[in-house]
């Protein structure tokens, strides 16, 4: 499906270091993803994982201290990871935009709130301030910004923290940017303006043909928006397929774990709620072999002493885990997480032929 699509961006075998006085801290080891026009490829992972500093490499936004090591970001025939700071400011913001996780801490205190999405269109696209305010007006609209015109003059503490969110989504709109990336942006909001929030931005990338990656550490968020997953690990892509492929047949133990820690209303009297035990490496230091193999209750003796490759799985669905070998030994994945997968198909079913 994706091969008659147009890919937008290319990343492979990208590496981020970080130079600290104790040593280099190895955030992102060779990995490769591709994103395609008007479809939303979910990173998922826990804290530390590499989620934000692969973004922020793709932004410009890396601090002095990180080291692009090897690896190509293609965008438009152009490898950005040899962009200076000159060619950042020509597409930052405007071909690629961000929505970041605190939507305060993104807003001009100060400022209205008119003039910081207007001074988008007067700044990038050079219209006049009539023609500004209008089209600020029309997008405030669009986001969902109840009474525009009185809200234009308001500041950012007039606004509650999913307005607030909303007021970012539409700065990074009004650029029309090819890629929106969006870290984290419901974190901070209630389940209910989560799903406003989510819907907003799933209902614009149709209709302003965007591209979007969206990080979360969240698979129930992950189910709503995504086309495609990655899941990462230690720095490392160790899963990657459609959201049908994740959610419903999960290779990967560390995915595994992920999925049957989530939320369950099914869950049987007495039974507790799986959990992913253990912490993640320390990439000062990164294990040798598999990095989740210490927390992983299927590891086998390779795990712990030779990195698994990718194999595919079909065109696609890859994995990095020696269980996809043709040697490994056989095993069952948790039985809630296989619960799970049943009640979801059911449910998908029910759908279906309802």
């Amino acid at each position: 499906m994706n091969e008659e699509k147009e890919k937008v961006l290319e990343v492979k075998d990208l590496t981020v270091s970080f130079q600290t006085y104790a040593g280099k801290v190895q955030a992102v080891r060779k990995s490769s993803f591709d994103l395609y026009k008007k479809e939303t490829l979910a990173i998922v992972g826990e804290s530390g994982s590499g989620k934000s500093v692969t973004v922020k490499t793709l932004m410009g936004l890396l601090g002095r201290t990180a080291v692009i090591e090897n690896g190509t970001v293609m965008y438009k025939g152009r490898n950005l990871t040899k962009f200076t700071e000159k060619d950042w400011e020509k597409i930052r913001g405007r071909d690629i935009a961000m929505i970041f996780q605190d939507p305060l801490s993104s807003l001009n205190p100060i400022k209205k709130i008119g003039k910081q999405i207007s001074e988008i269109f007067t700044v990038l696209h050079k219209m006049p301030k009539a023609e500004a305010k209008e089209q600020t007006l029309e997008l405030m609209k669009a986001v969902g910004i109840p009474e525009p015109e009185k809200r234009y003059n308001q500041y950012p503490f007039h606004f509650s923290g999913g307005m607030r969110q909303r007021i970012v989504i539409a700065i990074a709109l009004a650029s029309n940017p090819d890629i929106l990336i969006c870290d984290e942006p419901t974190t901070a909001l209630d389940v209910t303006i989560q799903a406003q929030v989510l819907a907003l931005i799933g209902h614009l990338k149709e209709k302003k043909d965007v591209s979007t990656i969206f990080i979360t550490h969240d698979l129930g968020v992950v189910a709503h928006v995504a086309d495609r997953i990655a899941v990462m690990y230690a720095g490392k892509i160790v899963e990657y397929g459609t959201a049908e492929d994740i959610f419903y047949d999960p290779l990967h133990p560390y995915t595994w774990s992920l999925l049957a820690s989530m939320p369950d209303t099914n869950l049987k009297a007495g039974e507790e709620l799986s959990a992913l035990h253990g912490t993640p490496p320390n990439m000062l230091f990164p294990p040798k072999g598999d990095a989740f193999a210490e927390r992983n209750p299927w590891a086998v003796a390779i795990d712990f002493e030779k990195e698994p490759p990718m194999f595919k799985v079909s065109d696609t669905h890859y994995a990095a885990t020696w269980l996809l070998h043709p040697n490994a030994p056989k095993v069952n994945r948790p039985e809630v997480l296989e619960r799970r997968i049943a009640n979801s198909i059911k449910r998908r079913e029910g759908k279906v032929n309802g």
